[in-house]
Parts: C-alpha cells; structure tokens; sequence
C-alpha cells in the first residue's frame, strides 16, 4: 500500500457519520477505508459519538472525526471520499436523508478553498457538535484557518446533545 511521503503530506480531518444499517460498522469500515486510498494513512481517529440529526430525520447518527496525511490534493480527496460512499451504499435522495455513510473534508492543512465542488474549511464545522467535539478530541489545540482556535467554538454548541459511545 502506498503511504505518503513526509514532506509531500498535508494533514486532513475527515469528518465521518452514518445513520442507515449498522451505523457504527459503517464508520468503522469508513476509517479503514481511508486508511486503504493511495497516498494516505490515517494518523488517528475519535472516539465514537451519537448525536440526533440536525435538520434531517431518522435513526441517531454515529459520528467521528479521522486525521489523515495524504498527498492527494483537495479535490482528488473529495473524489475519493465520494467513491468510498457510493461503495457503502450512500444515495443522495434529498438534502440531509439519512444515509448509511457521510464523508466530509473538515480541514486540510492550513488551506482555505472555495470550489463549485468543495468548501474548506467545512462551513458548517464550527457550529455542529458531532464533529467540532470528535476534532477537539483528537486536535484540541486546532486552529481553523480564518476562524481561530476550534475550542473557541464549543460553546456555541454546547446545547447539542452529543454522547460517547462506550465499547
């Protein structure tokens, strides 16, 4: 397998949810999917959250937040997250259907993008708990480029019910 080259990486955070089928192995095999693209290799990953949907019905999502290294560029990255959805059966019915796997591109590098295709940073990460508390977790002193400091932002979620998952 291929792993990126020290000096040719950037550092992603890849936000992770699923609420269809089984959610939690669905996030699971998502993060090991990562950690299979070319070029890439999963540093480490949060813990694994529950949260209600947030403009959206049905079950409870499983969430996570995986930082990967890659030396894919921002948009072959997104392609990529794409096809690892399409793989685990994620149809794009309507905005914010439920679905058995969500792929989203939270951070990459220091690099702010606009695109037709792709926002970075999400420009919904700081106000959503199911993935700023996954990031804090496991990048605590995180800046978001243009923002500031992610923990800045928790308190504006703090009314979001959000639970660990205990093994």
């Amino acid at each position: 397998m291929d792993r990126p080259a020290d000096a040719a990486c950037a550092r992603a955070y890849i936000g992770i949810g699923a609420n269809l089928g089984d959610a939690r192995t669905n996030v699971m095999a998502a993060i090991a999917a990562l950690d299979a693209l070319p070029h890439t290799r999963v540093v480490e990953h949060s813990c694994l959250f529950r949260t209600a949907p947030i403009d959206g019905d049905g079950d409870d999502y499983v969430n996570a937040v995986a930082c990967i290294e890659t030396s894919l560029q921002p948009e072959p990255l997104l392609q990529a997250l794409l096809q690892i959805e399409h793989e685990q059966g994620r149809l794009r019915t309507y905005r914010n259907a439920p679905r058995p796997l969500d792929l989203d591109i939270l951070l990459y590098a220091q690099r702010t993008l606009q695109s037709p295709t792709l926002t970075i940073p999400h420009p919904r990460l700081t106000e959503r708990a199911f993935v700023l508390i996954p990031l804090l977790q496991i990048a605590p002193l995180i800046t978001i480029p243009g923002l500031g400091p992610a923990h800045a932002f928790a308190p504006s979620v703090a009314g979001q019910p959000i639970s660990r998952i205990v093994d």
